[in-house]
């Protein structure tokens, strides 16, 4: 959940495989290719001729696992595994995933990505009812639904469990003879299922990760979807058929990897379709072109492209810098924006630039590289965003849940453009945004969760709507 998204914060990475002998190790690599995704913790679960054993910690995978001993201790034919950024909880080892629990007759692990929205709810009813909770994210939830429960079998325990939790959810969960994997009714985080050559299957949220480890894709898992793997193979089913396809825009937008494909869409040509909409939409009179590295490179040589501008390397990322959305506060986002970027100035110097960034958050970032090209001599910035203004509050997997946060929310386009110190700032249409991606799925807005911009929620907020409804009203009366 979720550089200025980058003050947006990621939601997290899940891997599963079933069925090869160094299943530990392929998670491992499975979650290196993921851990743009989060980058605050990282475990791994093995299941080893029905005993489930987990290490788990904080800090990005390499660091977690630097003494190898901890991986090699995870032996046998199944693993699950997590990258965790917070969207939920606090950021204590005890939220760390994959979450263990240790039953008098059986064992499970549990990998969670995204946010329940109904979970402050089902929590306080659970508590009432004797249960005990010890972490505080909202991951947990789920297994005490599913020891709750009075279906007559393990199957119909988790469907029972998942259709009593609603918002965003991609779960794995092992146990210790099957594999589940399932997604929420909406699909608004993305899960992939694929094969390895030996004949295992994996389970996990982006296709890099497949490829990572050799996994022939298979399909995306569907909404509503509860797929079982175990030493029979795979069966998909379902939990629910009331689904609606609405996956988050931002995974094409900002979150998911170049390389991945969602839904039968590569994310860079998505991105790349989204900065020659740009072009098209908001063009500019202008020298050339500058993307902000790396996340805006593919909307950058595609709005190059379209425009007929050079596209040039005006800045240069730090390669050992971190993502700056994943840094927790907002003063470690600063520092990390300074660290992370320069200004190429043998390039700007003298030229109208035109900055391509994928999204506005904050706005830190943005004001910090408009000052950047302009310090290295540029003659003028004209700011292009390739996505529309974020305006409204995630509640699905993406750790913005007020509008305090959003800058679009606060401002005017053209007070932007003042507070950043730009020569003209510009957006991409919803429209843009829709057609780019190109899904052609029957839903609303081309099966795309679009809430962050326009505010129409695919769901009802449940615990969250009072307190947005109240927010909402506050900036109405600021507007007035």
């Amino acid at each position: 959940m979720p550089t200025e998204v980058k003050g947006l914060n990621e939601e997290c990475g899940v891997f599963g495989v079933w069925g090869t002998p160094d299943a530990a190790n392929l998670t491992y690599f499975g979650l290196h290719a993921l851990q743009h995704r989060g980058q605050e913790g990282a475990g791994i679960t093995a299941n080893d001729h029905g005993q489930l054993q987990s290490e788990r910690g904080l800090g990005l995978l390499a660091d977690v696992f630097r003494d190898p001993r901890r991986l090699d201790r995870l032996t046998g034919t199944a693993a699950i595994g997590h990258v965790r950024y917070a969207t939920a909880g606090n950021h204590g080892v005890e939220n760390i995933q994959p979450l263990e629990f240790n039953f008098s007759d059986s064992q499970f692990a549990l990998a969670h990505n995204g946010n329940l929205t109904n979970a402050v709810s089902l929590r306080r009813q659970l508590e009432a009812d004797g249960a005990i909770f010890h972490a505080s994210s909202d991951s947990e939830i789920l297994m005490h639904l599913i020891r709750r429960s009075q279906a007559p079998t393990l199957t119909d325990q988790v469907k029972a469990a998942l259709r009593q939790i609603h918002g965003g959810f991609a779960y794995i969960l092992l146990t210790n003879d099957r594999l589940y994997a399932a997604l929420d009714p909406n699909g608004f985080r993305p899960l992939v299922v694929g094969k390895l050559p030996t004949g295992g299957y994996v389970v996990c949220s982006e296709t890099c990760a497949l490829d990572t480890v050799g996994a022939t894709f298979i399909q995306d898992v569907h909404p509503g979807e509860l797929l079982t793997i175990d030493d029979e193979g795979l069966k998909i089913d379902h939990y629910t058929t009331q689904t609606q396809l609405a996956i988050c825009s931002m995974e094409f937008i900002y979150f998911a990897r170049p390389d991945s494909d969602i839904y039968g869409v590569n994310v860079h040509s998505a991105r790349k379709r989204m900065g020659a909409r740009l072009a098209k939409e908001q063009p500019v009179d202008a020298d050339i072109v500058v993307g902000v590295p790396n996340s805006s490179l593919s909307a950058a040589t595609g709005y190059a492209e379209a425009s007929g501008l050079p596209y040039e390397m005006g800045l240069i990322k730090n390669q050992y810098s971190s993502r700056t959305f994943i840094q927790p506060t907002q003063a470690l986002r600063e520092q990390g924006v300074r660290m992370k970027l320069s200004a190429v100035k043998g390039v700007v110097a003298g030229k109208r630039v035109v900055l391509i960034d994928d999204s506005i958050v904050r706005g830190t970032t943005s004001r910090r590289i408009v000052k950047l090209l302009k310090d290295a001599g540029a003659k003028s910035v004209h700011l292009r965003i390739a996505s529309p203004p974020l305006r409204y509050p995630c509640f699905y997997g993406i750790d913005i849940q007020t509008t305090r946060e959003l800058i679009a929310a606060q401002e005017t386009i053209p007070a932007m453009c003042q507070t950043f110190g730009a020569d003209s700032l510009g957006f991409l249409s919803e429209q843009g945004v829709i057609d780019a991606v190109g899904l052609k799925c029957d839903a609303p807005y081309g099966g795309l969760c679009m809430a962050y911009f326009n505010g129409d929620y695919p769901t009802p907020l449940y615990d969250y709507q009072a307190e947005y409804d109240a927010e909402i009203q506050q900036l109405k009366r600021q507007a007035n």
